[in-house]
């Protein structure tokens, strides 16, 4: 008896310990942030924009290839430049295709509400425009996507984009134009990580905040590398 107890025993005690090996380990390198402690991160850009399509591909990536998703509330307006004239007929700084694919992004946030899984979307699209039929094949929501492109809320979504863009305080200069809490950036993208880490004020880090590659990881951005308001006058 003594035997068949001890074995049972022995049988357990790997379950077990997986178990409480994986609650440590999750509750150890996961930062669950409060909603209100996320720092908001607004990005206000347009497509075909290749500085807003660099940063879009390159440095946002690092938000969603690291835990710094969790601390992170991620808001995308796809306007950026363009222009709402008195009857309402948008006008895009790098013509027709961005107008139609700043409102198929539009849409795609709509049919998304998880930053995760539109950025996803609108970063296939920026990494090759001309080949943005494809991530609409390929998003599982083709038809979703295309009948919001196709009728009247397309055109709804980016008035509204418009008029959240040029209500902003201070006015944006150029595209991308980021804000960290609602303050802008300006022309300093260097070490986004890093900043977002240093404006967050819960308790517990994410684990990349503390990593001693952390500005070592980030990629310079040039203050020039941006595409100014004025130059949309002349479209």
């Amino acid at each position: 008896m003594a035997s068949s107890s001890s074995s049972t025993k022995f049988v357990l005690s790997p379950y077990l310990l997986l178990a409480c090996l994986f609650l440590f380990t999750f509750s150890t390198n996961l930062v669950v942030a409060k909603e209100s402690d996320k720092v908001k991160l607004n990005l206000y850009y347009e497509s075909l924009c290749p500085y807003c399509q660099n940063f879009i591909v390159d440095d946002l990536s690092k938000i969603f290839d690291s835990d710094l998703y969790t601390i992170t509330d991620l808001k995308l307006v796809p306007f950026g430049n363009a222009h709402v004239s008195n009857n309402l007929t948008i006008t895009c700084q790098h013509g027709e295709e961005e107008c139609i694919l700043n409102a198929l992004e539009a849409c795609a946030i709509r049919t998304w509400p998880d930053p995760k899984l539109h950025y996803k979307f609108i970063q296939c699209v920026e990494k090759n425009t001309n080949e943005w039929g494809r991530c609409v094949q390929r998003s599982g929501r083709e038809k979703a996507i295309k009948d919001c492109y196709n009728g009247d809320i397309s055109k709804k979504l980016i008035l509204g984009y418009a008029k959240e863009t040029l209500s902003l305080e201070p006015k944006h200069e150029y595209v991308p134009w980021v804000t960290l809490n609602g303050k802008p950036l300006y022309d300093n993208y260097n070490n986004l990580a890093e900043q977002i880490c240093k404006v967050y004020k819960g308790k517990v880090l994410p684990k990349i905040c503390s990593s001693s590659t952390l500005s070592l990881s980030e990629r310079k951005v040039s203050k020039f590398q941006v595409s100014y308001v004025d130059e949309a006058k002349n479209y």
